[in-house]
């Protein structure tokens, strides 16, 4: 008789499992230093720079606990992300902070008593769009140092009058004495990323011809007077900062050189020097995908702004190797080590280093959902930290775990995807008696085995790699591969709780968005049909050189498997229905890159184009005018929908009443086995059902706290 329990464990395990922990590296003693920045200190050289989230002052409870949570973790400094200084630079539909009155004041000060309680300085980003204000909710016109049309919106500002000037800079010292009011001990002249300081300082966008236009001198004039304004506001209440793109990579800003220039025109107005690279319309080469940019790759540029003052410097690249961080500071071209994408992954970061617990640092993947989810998502997220936004509407915090009350029973969990290793290790933190994660194939992974292996994904393979170390170190959690379950096998096994978390699988009939029906001669049996998995995990390839990619799904993996089989040499048509190649990796700021990347490697693109058929040699279709073409291939990748593998899990409902007498009392089902999602959302869903794993229905998650704003003055009064 098969022994489910073959490597059975003790029955009551300490969940705290073997560990690993070493004592901290002496080279990384530095990045432990206090420094001073004005008449501010900073306990350590972490610094998470400011960064959305989806909540701004509209939802103050999320915004404090997410942001003290980092503080908390050890990030010695945390900000706001962009915070408007008036209503003529409303983000709508974008999603700011604000400090135009007294209310976003009050909704703001809870974010620094949250901070301070846990012993970091807190900073907002005051900041002015300028051309680039979408205004939906102020509805009146844009301004702007000439008018001049955003590049990066339909917008034509007006023409900013000296009248206009001054009422900019009035608003920005009002906002900054209520910054000051709030508790914030850091407070910005944010001028990065094509915003209107930069717009002055800048010859694309400043084309007058007073005393604010032409050379270097008068086209600072207004960051300079703003920061004067702002200095003289808070007096020595509050450190200065200044958030600067040494170089625009482009024409949106201003060079290098002329970046260096400006520093040392306004160093003496400045503690603070924030240090970054690119623009607004060119975001992607700031916060940098990982398919594109190492780890600390803009140094080659803010590595240069020592040349141009002494004063503390915090600089940016999804850092998050300790020994990278400490070379950067002992090398003095930064002071402080800046995170917005590697605090999110892991607020803790600091404090894990701080105590040598390397190995349990949840490394960025660089994936950017963070940003497709907060910009203009609504509510952060994470691939790596399900419980990055939920620390106030859900009550989640990254490190803790309380023991749940059914912790008494045995869990199955099924499949050793994200999904399930997510979950399993939530379970395992949660106290429970054993929890068996159990994998058909030889290794863990799921899809992260292979996606990994598409160009420029090779950072994602931390998704796997710290799962796999975590469970590891937990001893009431048994890892079992190499071994397939069927339903007969789930009802024996001997646990209390089964979750199926079985996955996905990409359609091999050709299943699309489009006509939701399969493709007339789509068959992935046929030597010239192929599925992604067929590709990367089994080595399948078409029988000849011209390969047609057909992608339906608008993200990564449809240019993924067009690039690798272009690098083994493949002619490759790069095929979708959709209206432009890989269109989320517009969220992720990886589709202009992406698509410079696949044109470089020879791959044709055809945009808005149904496929109808295919056959052996050919492929036929048509566009968006019912226009025919056809295209001569020897093979097609069917990159157009995933299905859920979801047959053992309806089979185990379907026996619910043969489950009880075999001693199951729930079965649930999580992530891709649910629907096909983001790898992140996979990674919530086997969270947030290990979290609620005992509350009244598992299966229906528990409703989240919601942030509501009432006006009594405008509500109606009854007769």
């Amino acid at each position: 008789m098969w022994d489910p329990w073959r490597h059975a464990l003790p029955s009551r395990p300490g969940t705290r499992g073997r560990s690993t922990k070493t004592a901290r590296l002496a080279a990384h003693d530095i990045l432990f230093e206090p420094i001073d920045i004005g008449p501010k200190t900073l306990r350590n050289r972490f610094y998470q720079v400011p960064h959305c989230t989806g909540f701004g002052t509209d939802k103050p409870g999320a915004q404090a606990r997410f942001r003290a949570t980092k503080a908390e973790g050890g990030w010695g400094a945390v900000c706001t992300e962009y915070c408007a200084v008036s209503p003529d630079s409303d983000e709508t539909p974008f999603i700011s902070a604000r400090l135009w009155d007294d209310g976003d004041l009050q909704a703001l000060s809870l974010m620094c008593d949250e901070v301070h309680e846990a012993g970091s300085l807190a900073g907002v980003e005051l900041h002015h769009s300028g051309v680039h204000c979408p205004r939906r909710e102020y509805r009146l016109p844009a301004i702007a140092p000439s008018q001049l049309a955003s590049e990066y919106l339909y917008v034509v500002p007006k023409a900013m009058e000296r009248d206009d000037i001054r009422r900019v800079q009035s608003d920005w010292a009002e906002a900054a004495i209520r910054a000051r009011s709030a508790g914030f001990d850091i407070v910005y002249v944010y001028g990065a990323h094509s915003y209107l300081p930069m717009q002055f300082l800048s010859p694309y966008y400043n084309h007058r011809r007073d005393e604010y236009g032409g050379p270097l001198e008068n086209r600072a004039r207004f960051w300079l007077e703003t920061l004067e304004v702002v200095r003289e506001a808070v007096g020595d209440d509050c450190a200065i900062a200044s958030r600067i793109s040494l170089d625009a990579l482009g024409p949106y800003g201003v060079d290098i050189e002329e970046s260096l220039a400006f520093i040392r025109l306004a160093d003496h107005l400045v503690d603070l020097w924030d240090v970054n690279i690119a623009s607004a319309l060119e975001w992607s080469k700031d916060s940098g995908s990982s398919s594109f940019f190492e780890e600390g790759w803009q140094l080659e540029w803010t590595g240069r702004a020592r040349e141009a003052t002494a004063k503390p410097i915090v600089g940016v690249g999804r850092l998050t190797s300790p020994d990278v961080m400490a070379q950067i500071l002992r090398s003095g071209v930064w002071d402080v080590i800046g995170g917005a994408r590697p605090s999110i992954a892991d607020p803790f970061l600091p404090r894990k280093i701080e105590l040598g617990h390397y190995d349990e640092i949840r490394e960025c993947i660089g994936c950017n959902v963070c940003i497709a989810k907060a910009d203009p998502g609504g509510n952060i997220g994470c691939t790596q930290n399900a419980t990055a936004g939920e620390e106030f509407r859900r009550g989640w915090h990254p490190e803790r775990f309380e023991t749940a009350t059914n912790a008494d029973r045995d869990v199955l969990v099924v499949g050793a995807g994200p999904a399930g290793m997510e979950c399993a290790i939530v379970l395992g933190k949660r106290g429970f008696r054993r929890v068996h994660l159990v994998e058909a194939e030889p290794e863990i992974g799921g899809i992260m085995r292979w996606i990994p292996r598409l160009p420029g994904r090779g950072e994602w393979s931390r998704v796997l790699n710290w799962r796999a170390i975590q469970l590891g170190k937990l001893d009431n959690v048994e890892v079992i591969t190499d071994t397939r379950l069927d339903a007969d096998n789930v009802a024996v096994y001997g646990a209390e709780i089964v979750v199926v978390a079985t996955g996905a699988r990409w359609s091999p009939e050709g299943l699309n968005r489009v006509t939701h029906a399969p493709i007339a001669g789509a068959d992935a049996a046929l030597a010239h049909v192929l599925t992604p998995e067929q590709v990367v995990v089994e080595g399948k390839r078409p029988p000849g050189r011209r390969v047609v990619v057909y992608d339906g799904d608008g993200y990564f993996t449809g240019p993924g498997i067009a690039e690798l089989l272009a690098s083994e040499g493949a002619k490759v048509d790069l095929v979708t229905c959709l209206d432009t190649i890989a269109p989320f990796c517009e969220e992720t700021l990886e589709a202009p890159l992406l698509r410079r990347r696949l044109h470089a490697a020879g791959i044709r693109f055809h945009e808005g184009l149904v496929l109808d058929e295919i056959g052996e040699g050919v492929v036929l279709g048509h566009d968006e005018f019912d226009e025919p073409f056809e295209l001569s291939t020897d093979g097609i990748v069917l990159v157009t929908q995933r299905l859920s593998n979801d047959a053992l899990y309806l089979e185990l409902k379907a026996s619910e009443a043969v489950l009880r007498d075999e001693g199951v009392q729930a079965v649930y089902r999580i992530g891709d086995c649910v629907a096909p999602q983001l790898i992140a959302d996979a990674i919530f869903d086997g969270h947030r059902l290990a979290r609620e794993i005992d509350s009244r229905d598992p299966a229906v998650p528990i409703p989240f706290r919601r942030e509501r704003t009432v006006d009594p003055g405008a509500l109606p009064v009854n007769a």
